[in-house]
């Protein structure tokens, strides 16, 4: 399967935006290499600002250039993405409604050798409080060039949780992405277990788990949430009315983000399924390589197997 760098997508889908808007500013703390931001600086040198490591910095300036009709997207890891920097975001973009577009790299364990210090476990936990704030986590190259320019586009501010190393291509090119709409990737028949699975690492370890699920006679409907706020709740909740179990699966806490947005979803429309959330419960992050991670926090499509057949089985 043809694989491609997120971060040059990213990058390259940006500059081509940038050609077309010169209100689009890029903003990042010193991680021109890391990011692939030097691309965009040596495109547009007069439309780059390098703030250095001063993340809340970042978010100020950001905020000051929204306010005079700039599009600022500000980039750095999503540990100092969320974490560092969620005053300063609250209040002096969401708060003022500014158009700033904040992009947290290496969520969740793609962060690996970077370890625990940089392991954002809980950055979509706590930027979905944030009121009317835009949430988007692609799965693939091709969502993210599809759904970033959907982003820029709006009026508002948006947090982009963005997977930096290579992934599959899932998605045909030309694929129409809409904000606050999910995907259905693989759809199983009657009955089936539903698998609601959010970003790169976890759509793809949904995808291995169905080849298991269906070698053992099992049916399996998976979905590509990609737009965790809004959620798409119409879409998630027709799936689920037809599920004979769901599983939310991500790369991030089970709690606050995607495995809470499912629950609540099923408790307030009155969804009585059998439910499991594949994710990191209650743990800080490791040192390792990205598979042993998985393995290690349960990720992986043995544990989405698991999780299935014990949900069947009860």
């Amino acid at each position: 399967m043809e694989t491609r760098e997120m971060r040059t997508v990213f990058i390259n889908t940006l500059i081509e935006a940038g050609k077309k808007d010169d209100r689009i500013v890029l903003i990042d703390a010193d991680l021109g290499k890391a990011g692939a931001t030097a691309s965009f600086a040596q495109t547009f040198p007069e439309r780059h600002i390098n703030v250095g490591v001063a993340e809340a910095n970042m978010i100020g300036v950001s905020a000051g250039l929204a306010s005079v009709g700039k599009i600022p997207v500000a980039q750095t890891f999503g540990c100092f993405a969320s974490r560092r920097v969620f005053d300063q975001f609250f209040i002096s973009v969401a708060y003022a409604h500014l158009p700033v577009k904040l992009v947290g790299t290496d969520p969740g364990i793609s962060a690996a050798f970077n370890g625990g210090t940089h392991m954002p476990f809980e950055d979509l936990g706590t930027m979905r409080l944030i009121p009317d704030l835009t949430i988007v986590e692609p799965s693939d190259p091709v969502s993210l060039a599809g759904l970033l320019p959907e982003v820029l586009a709006q009026q508002k501010p948006a947090y982009i949780r963005l997977y930096r190393k290579p992934l599959p291509v899932l998605y045909s090119e030309g694929e129409p992405f809409q904000i606050g709409k999910c995907k259905v990737l693989r759809q199983g028949g009657p009955n089936s277990v539903l698998l609601i699975a959010l970003g790169g690492i976890m759509v793809q370890e949904a995808l291995e788990a169905a080849k298991i699920l269906e070698a053992q006679g099992i049916s399996v409907t998976i979905i590509d949430v990609l737009t965790l706020k809004p959620i798409d709740a119409e879409g998630l909740l027709s799936a689920m009315k037809n599920a004979r179990a769901v599983i939310s699966c991500e790369n991030h806490q089970i709690h606050g983000a995607l495995g809470s947005a499912v629950a609540e979803l099923m408790a307030e429309y009155r969804i009585y399924k059998p439910f499991g959330r594949i994710g990191i419960r209650d743990e800080f992050g490791q040192v390792g390589t990205e598979q042993w991670l998985k393995e290690h926090f349960k990720l992986d499509s043995r544990s989405i197997v698991e999780a299935a057949t014990g949900l069947l089985q009860k």
